[in-house]
C-alpha cells in the first residue's frame, strides 16, 4: 500500500515538475505542437482550429494525429469517411505539417516523448473521456501545463452536416437517382423510387404553373393600362379567377398523384400481399426510415457531441 503511495507523490511530483519547466519556448526554436481529432467531413470549422494551433507560436511545427476506424467507432460511432479518406484530407491542408495515423484516444507522456510534443492545442472546453480512462481526454497534458486553448468555429460541424443531408433526404436521392445511381446502391426500395419521381414531376408540374400565373398577372397589367381601365378591377377580377383555376389544379393534382401511387402499390402487391420484385432488397416504403413529404429523423443518432 505504502509502494503505491509513493509511485503515485512520484508522478504528482513528476507532472508538476514538467509543468514548470514548460513555459514558452525562445522565438527562434522550433516548437511542435500536436493537434488530434476525428476530421470526418473535413470542414473549415476543423481547418480554422488547426490555423490557430499552427499560429500559437512564432515558429511552430504542426502534427495532427487522426484516429483510426476501429478505435473511433468504439468510442464514438460511424464515420462517413474511412480513416484513409480521413489522412488524406488531412495531408491537403495548409496549416498541417505531418499527419500521425493511428492516433491514440488519450494522450500520455508515452506519446508526448515519442513524437518529441511540446504542446497540445485543442479547445478547452472538457472532452468526455469514453475509453473510461478519465472525465477528459486532455485532463494529462492540462495537468502538466502543455495544453494550448484553441476557439471553436460556431455554425459548422461534422455532425450539423450530417443532419442537413438527413433533413433533405429525398432530394439528394432524387438528384443521385438523376446522375446514374442505382437505387440498391442508395439503399431505396423500388416503390419508393417511383413514388418520389411521381411526387417530383408533380412539383415541377406545380411550379410551371406558378410561372405561367406571374406572366398571366403581368399581361393582365399592360392590357389595364392600354384599355385606360382602373388597375384595382382588372387585378380582382383576374385574382379570382386564376384563384379558382389554381385550387381546381391542385385538387386534381393530388387526386393525380394518389392514383398513381395507389396503381403502382397494386401493381407490386401479389395475391397475399407481398410485394413481388423478387430482387429488391429492401423493405417496402411504409417501413423506410424516411418518409415522402414529412422527412423523419432520429435527432439523437447524429447529434452525438463531437470530438476536436
Amino acid at each position: 500500500m505504502e509502494k503505491k503511495e509513493n509511485h503515485t507523490n512520484q508522478q504528482q511530483q513528476k507532472m508538476c515538475e514538467t509543468a514548470h519547466s514548460n513555459s514558452d519556448p525562445p522565438p527562434d526554436r522550433l516548437v511542435r505542437v500536436y493537434a488530434d481529432g476525428i476530421y470526418d467531413l473535413f470542414h473549415f470549422g476543423h481547418a480554422r482550429s488547426l490555423e490557430q494551433a499552427k499560429k500559437s507560436f512564432p515558429n511552430a511545427y504542426l502534427l495532427v494525429g487522426c484516429c483510426n476506424d476501429e478505435i473511433t467507432h468504439k468510442f464514438k460511432g460511424k464515420t462517413v469517411m474511412t480513416e484513409a479518406e480521413r489522412y488524406e484530407s488531412l495531408r491537403h491542408c495548409k496549416w498541417v505539417d505531418e499527419v500521425i495515423p493511428d492516433a491514440p484516444w488519450v494522450i500520455n507522456q508515452e506519446f508526448l516523448d515519442k513524437h518529441n510534443i511540446d504542446y497540445v492545442a485543442h479547445d478547452s472546453l472538457p472532452y468526455a473521456d469514453a475509453s473510461g480512462a478519465g472525465k477528459d481526454v486532455y485532463e494529462f497534458v492540462k495537468a502538466v501545463g502543455r495544453f494550448k486553448e484553441t476557439k471553436r468555429t460556431d455554425g459548422i460541424s461534422t455532425s450539423d452536416i450530417i443532419m442537413r443531408i438527413v433533413k433533405d433526404y429525398n432530394q439528394y436521392v432524387m438528384r443521385n437517382l438523376d446522375r446514374g445511381y442505382t437505387r440498391k446502391e442508395l439503399g431505396v426500395s423500388f416503390v419508393k423510387e417511383k413514388r418520389l419521381r411521381v411526387n417530383m414531376r408533380l412539383k415541377k408540374l406545380q411550379e410551371k404553373v406558378k410561372e405561367q400565373h406571374e406572366k398571366v398577372g403581368e399581361k393582365i397589367q399592360t392590357v389595364a393600362k392600354t384599355a385606360g381601365m382602373h388597375r384595382n378591377e382588372w387585378v380582382e377580377n383576374a385574382d379570382r379567377l386564376v384563384a379558382g383555376f389554381l385550387e381546381m389544379f391542385e385538387e386534381g393534382c393530388h387526386k393525380m398523384g394518389t392514383a398513381i401511387r395507389d396503381r403502382i402499390q397494386e401493381r407490386l402487391m401479389g395475391p397475399y400481399g407481398q410485394v413481388v420484385d423478387d430482387e429488391d432488397e429492401y423493405s417496402d416504403d411504409d417501413s423506410d426510415e424516411y418518409y415522402d413529404e414529412e422527412e423523419y429523423y432520429d435527432e439523437e443518432e447524429y447529434y452525438e457531441e463531437e470530438k476536436r
